[in-house]
């Protein structure tokens, strides 16, 4: 997905496996190739959209079990701390608790962030205060002191990623990965991407997606599609 230019140094953070479905770009192909995405704001995205719709007029979560929590680590172990074991990772039900946490103030943040426009109807009822929202991520943050770690793997890109201080102390799985949650929501929140961030209001659709171009106002075609039909049908139920 396009985006803005990527912050200098950023802080690095991610049985089965979850399909991606981060919404693809729906305006016409820029001239010039967009730099890559920063990976914090991808794993913010990731996060939120574990809150989805569910093919069936409801929400769905994907977070709901401890084995969803699992398969969406799995997935995204390329974004997450290698002290975590990423690939290994198995959730319990406090793991998927704090996680779900991290999340609700990720949300409650991204509904801050759209206005004046709604935010989305997934969750717009039960939102957190703006101020605890932010106390959850920047106290989730510190339980684990991290420093920057450079990683060369040959035939690749060299890639910097936060990994705690003393890695031969034990610290919580669960500790590690909300830290790190939070820690690239953090990043998200204050950097450029931010300011393109919207909530797609086509019908069923309750995603948070960013905005690649003037015109566009919905996450993915498909939701373009589906909003196009609902404004065609409303307005020839106008006439009737």
């Amino acid at each position: 997905m396009p985006a803005a230019p990527e912050p200098s140094a950023p802080p690095a953070v991610t049985e089965g496996s979850v399909p991606s479905d981060r919404p693809k770009p729906t305006g016409p192909p820029s001239p010039q190739a967009a730099p890559a995405t920063p990976a914090a704001t991808l794993l913010t995205l990731d996060l939120a959209a574990t809150i989805r719709h569910d093919g069936h007029g409801g929400v769905a979560d994907d977070l709901d079990a401890p084995g969803g929590l699992t398969a969406w680590v799995r997935a995204h172990a390329a974004e997450l701390p290698d002290a975590l074991g990423p690939r290994r990772f198995r959730a319990d039900e406090s793991a998927r608790e704090a996680v779900r946490g991290v999340r609700a103030a990720v949300r409650a943040l991204f509904a801050h962030a759209v206005r004046p426009g709604a935010p989305s109807p997934a969750d717009a009822r039960r939102l957190l205060p703006v101020r605890e929202a932010v106390t959850r991520l920047n106290e989730a943050a510190a339980r684990v002191p991290t420093v920057p770690v450079l990683s060369w793997p040959r035939g690749g890109a060299p890639v910097v990623r936060d990994e705690p201080v003393d890695r031969a102390e034990a610290v919580a799985g669960t500790d590690l990965l909300t830290a790190a949650l939070a820690r690239a929501a953090l990043t998200f929140f204050a950097g450029p991407d931010r300011e393109r961030l919207r909530a797609c209001h086509a019908p069923r659709c309750v995603r948070y997606f960013l905005k690649d171009h003037p015109r566009q106002e919905w996450c993915k075609p498909a939701c373009g599609n589906r909003a196009r039909v609902a404004r065609h049908h409303e307005r020839n139920r106008g006439r009737a």
